[in-house]
């Protein structure tokens, strides 16, 4: 008997691996990809390389071809648009493959005489070849000269563009992260490398270090007609990219009717903000309103604990209206941070996701900046702002798509993570949460900051403004601090964003509001259901999880088709 169980064993084992490799193909195509990236990405260090072009396309390619022998037709729905959304992330891949190919080409003056000679010194460490050290002492002292050489070509006539030049600074700070990489292997551990090369790598490290400098500030800022008196370096991408960008974001409109969406929700927050300044005794002056919601703020070191009521107050409001479900473990993970001096730079607000990232005074800050950021982070500001955050907003996200099929983080996208927080903000708003019109002025700010940006970030990228312009916007138009719209334009065009990343925010939220009202308002599902789903599919792009939670017919050239927005462009 136990004879024969032994013998079942492994074949049980086969069976279930068999199934499993069977049951779920997309799923373990997306899982076995960015497992396989990974570890390309640590082995092909420079981005900006023939060896990585070369390696990535392959790899993509051949993904792209597991991908076509399966079935589609005989996928469930949710797995189709595992398919669809995969075979998209591919082909972005691709092509960003290509332009950047054609890009590395274009900067040959600025960087290609010497990098080929300091990538092949790391494809060698990266195995642990035994040096040749007098090749490599001789190969550093021309690499000097050719930096030295390329920067006078440079200096004396260029063809770069500003974001050229500040992309080959890029590219030079990188390899002088590998041959820093190719310098620590090896010294202190083989002899003569130890002995001959370290004066050497100092000057070329040197050198590389100001030739860099060089490129991204010295000869882009000389070029770059888009600087003004905000100082604030950016690279407007014009229409056609942007085109390009909605398109892959499953966005169907053109920049121009966004901006008239934008305009649309804006007339509504004028009215609704003449509602709210009235109520309080300003009549029409609603910036007068704005400035008297704006004194109501806590003394310095106070803001944390007034952050964790209003943290525990928007918790108990969603539980106590059924509006989605909310793990224990969520409420209880939850933390809170201080923001820096600098980092208020870039982000003058909260910022959040795992934790929640607080602003407030500190203690390096002159008295004018001080000020405005007590004022920027008042009370009723602040009450708009803590459950965008945290919970239900992108705390509560972000802790289900951790546990709800992860394998899609690759597909994640700003119109989901950023549109889902937003569209709370709209939710909560019709909901009463925000009760008094103190609270109704600051939910009103943010509204209007959310089409400040789409505006002002459509603009600049259309090369229509400028930095400056954009700050005095958000000052005019929105009634922000002039430190906050400086730090939030900065934020735009010099931080870690995409160039659609701003719009995300309402355009993701007028989606969910879509849904919701085809859905919810149908009496198809209730609310708790719809968000529950959501928050179960992952950050994907919503017309996909239209798709699925709609059960629609797929196809596996998909293509964005959904105007979710046309009824707001008609009225």
């Amino acid at each position: 008997m136990i004879k024969r169980y032994l013998v079942l064993i492994p074949l049980l084992f086969l069976f279930a691996r068999t199934h499993a490799n069977t049951g779920e193909p997309v799923k373990e195509l997306i899982q076995q990809m960015a497992s396989d990236v990974d570890d390309l990405h640590r082995v092909y260090i420079f981005r900006y390389s023939p060896e990585y072009f070369d390696r990535m396309r392959t790899y993509y390619q051949q993904t792209l071809a597991s991908l076509a022998s399966l079935s589609f037709a005989s996928l469930p729905v949710s797995d189709q648009v595992d398919y669809i959304l995969l075979k998209r992330k591919i082909g972005q891949e691709l092509q960003e493959i290509s332009e950047n190919e054609a890009l590395y080409k274009v900067l040959q003056p600025a960087v290609i005489p010497f990098a080929q000679t300091l990538m092949t010194m790391q494809v060698k460490r990266r195995r642990g070849d035994n040096p040749d050290v007098p090749r490599i002492v001789a190969d550093l002292a021309a690499v000097q000269q050719q930096i030295t050489a390329a920067q006078a070509a440079l200096k004396n006539k260029s063809s770069l563009t500003p974001a050229q030049a500040r992309q080959a600074a890029e590219i030079v700070d990188d390899l002088r992260n590998g041959l820093k990489n190719v310098y620590t292997f090896y010294y202190g551990y083989e002899p003569a490398f130890t002995k001959q090369v370290k004066q050497p790598y100092q000057q070329t490290d040197s050198l590389l270090g100001l030739y860099g400098r060089f490129l991204g500030h010295e000869l882009a800022d000389k070029t770059d007609k888009t600087l003004d008196a905000s100082g604030i370096k950016g690279t407007p991408i014009g229409r056609e990219a942007l085109i390009k960008q909605l398109q892959y974001e499953m966005i169907p409109y053109s920049p121009e009717e966004l901006v008239e969406m934008a305009n649309k929700e804006f007339a509504w927050c004028d009215a609704e903000m003449l509602k709210a300044s009235a109520a309080l005794g300003f009549g029409k002056d609603w910036k007068k309103a704005l400035e008297k919601v704006k004194e109501n703020h806590v003394e310095p070191g106070r803001q944390p604990e007034m952050i964790h009521r209003l943290a525990d107050e928007a918790i108990k409001f969603v539980e106590d209206s059924n509006l989605v479900t909310v793990p224990a473990l969520a409420k209880e993970a939850w933390r809170m941070f201080m923001l820096s001096k600098e980092q208020q730079r870039f982000a003058p607000f909260f910022l959040g996701g795992e934790s929640i990232l607080v602003a407030y005074p500190t203690d390096d800050m002159d008295e004018a900046t001080r000020a405005m950021s007590l004022r920027s982070n008042n009370y009723a500001f602040s009450h708009a702002t803590v459950f965008h955050e945290l919970i239900p907003g992108h705390n509560l996200q972000g802790f289900m798509n951790k546990r709800n099929k992860a394998y899609r983080r690759m597909f994640s996208t700003p119109f989901s993570v950023e549109g889902w927080a937003l569209y709370w903000e709209m939710l909560l708003w019709n909901k009463n949460f925000h009760s008094t019109p103190e609270q109704k002025v600051g939910a009103l700010f943010w509204r209007m900051h959310r089409c400040a940006r789409i505006i002002f970030s459509l603009n600049y990228h259309l090369g229509k403004w400028t930095p400056q312009q954009c700050i005095d916007f958000l000052v005019d138009r929105v009634g922000h601090e002039r430190f906050s719209a400086s730090s939030e334009v900065r934020r735009s065009f010099e931080g870690d964003y995409g160039p659609l990343y701003q719009i995300a925010y309402m355009m993701g939220g007028l989606q969910l509001r879509a849904l919701h009202h085809e859905l919810i308002d149908s009496g198809k599902m209730t609310e708790k259901q719809f968000h529950d789903a959501f928050l179960h599919e992952n950050a994907i792009p919503i017309e996909m999880f239209r798709a699925i939670i709609t059960n629609q017919q797929l196809t596996p050239d998909f293509k964005t088709k959904w105007r979710f927005a046309d009824q707001l462009l008609q009225q």
